[in-house]
């Protein structure tokens, strides 16, 4: 029973819809009627700046950290990377918003934060030189979907499955995105600290 109740646990953890809440509490207005029309923090950027964006990004972060945690008491490492994994369809398919959520890449962020700080400082810096340097948010995040199995598959076949269950749950959340990148007509994130 603790099984099935961390794992109902961890998906309603994901379901909290920050980027929304957050975007109404800083009267930015509903997140979903602007840009891509996604409740991450990218999204949030194009309404609220760096700030409201980072702001959003940690809770995100931090959904999937306490998912993590909780999988981790109750059954090992293993267990808490899946945890995670569900916190993560938990974030792309809140049922508070009729399943349509954000594309997971913050909530990944912290399943590799609770797991290995050293596997999230260079997935971090990794995204962040691609992203920066290409201009492209996606990028960084595809790049990301790749590194992140093979990494985890180093510190055990298990974790490096439920590391390959997330990055194959982000990249398919991020279809649209690649298609747009491969033809040449994604857009470029404009980063401003406020807006």
């Amino acid at each position: 029973m603790s099984y099935i109740f961390s794992i109902i646990i961890s998906y309603l953890l994901g379901s909290i819809p920050f980027g929304l809440l957050v975007a109404k509490l800083f009267n930015k207005g509903d997140i979903r009627k602007v840009g891509s029309g996604n409740i991450g923090a990218t999204n949030v950027m194009r309404v609220g700046g760096l700030r409201l964006a980072g702001l959003v990004w940690l809770l995100d972060m931090f959904k999937a950290v306490f998912a993590v945690l909780l999988g981790r008491y109750v059954g090992g490492d293993v267990f808490g990377v899946w945890c995670g994994f569900v916190a993560i369809i938990g974030h792309c398919f809140p049922i508070w918003l009729g399943f349509r959520g954000g594309k997971g890449v913050s909530a990944l962020f912290g399943v590799l934060l609770a797991i290995n700080p050293i596997l999230f400082i260079v997935c971090g810096i990794e995204w962040l030189i691609v992203a920066l340097t290409t201009g492209f948010s996606s990028a960084g995040a595809l790049t990301v979907f790749c590194l992140m199995p093979v990494l985890g598959f180093f510190m055990g076949f298990g974790v490096g499955l439920g590391f390959l269950a997330i990055s194959g749950l982000c990249a398919w959340r991020h279809r649209e995105n690649i298609l747009r990148l491969f033809s040449g007509k994604e857009s470029k994130v404009v980063w401003k600290w406020k807006k």
